[in-house]
């Protein structure tokens, strides 16, 4: 690069755009104060039109990204079943028919989430179909596999403990990772 560029370069007055996104700049990052720093680029944008300032969202945006603004961002809801197609699944032994003629003899699980002010909380949960109470539950903030195995394990040990006959049992899940564990191997009945 010549000198003669370089200089004429750095005399060169600044471009109407960098001008403009200096502006923009200034406007924004004071909206972002005012708004305690919630607003994002589309709710900027709509923002600054109500202020009278004629700007393109993309360009909004691209200020934002320049300047580390970003808006709130809602939580994300957690996924409490997560199939994986390369591990084998145990077959469907009810085929989809949640009836039971007698106590403890179709167990259904499930896993939900709750939020807390704390953060997300699992339930995991067994009911006996035929009653349709909650035979064992188990909460964490973790979602494992421990979580649905310690519901499992409280409903055994709370029929058990009665003298309830556990033969004959199906235990049916949705087939989510955390459900799929093989029960006959770790409680044979």
């Amino acid at each position: 690069m010549a000198p003669s560029s370089y200089y004429a370069a750095k005399t060169q007055p600044p471009s109407a755009r960098s001008v403009r996104d200096a502006e923009l700049t200034a406007a924004i990052t004071t909206m972002y104060e005012e708004n305690y720093h919630v607003y994002g680029a589309r709710k900027m944008w709509k923002e600054l039109g109500r202020a009278g300032h004629q700007v393109a969202r993309c360009t909004v945006e691209r200020l934002m990204r320049a300047e580390g603004l970003k808006g709130v961002q809602r939580a994300k809801w957690p996924r409490t079943t997560r199939p994986r197609a390369e591990t084998e699944r145990p077959a469907d032994l009810v085929e989809r028919k949640f009836v039971a003629a007698r106590p403890n003899q179709l167990w259904v699980a499930d896993i939900t989430y709750i939020r807390t002010y704390a953060g997300w909380v699992y339930a995991a949960f067994i009911i006996d179909v035929y009653s349709r109470m909650v035979v064992g539950w188990q909460l964490s903030k973790n979602l494992y596999t421990d979580l649905a195995l310690d519901a499992l394990n409280m409903a055994i040990w709370q029929r058990t403990h009665t003298g309830d006959d556990l033969s004959g049992l199906i235990h049916h899940s949705d087939r989510g990772v955390q459900g799929r564990f093989n029960w006959s191997s770790q409680h044979p009945r």
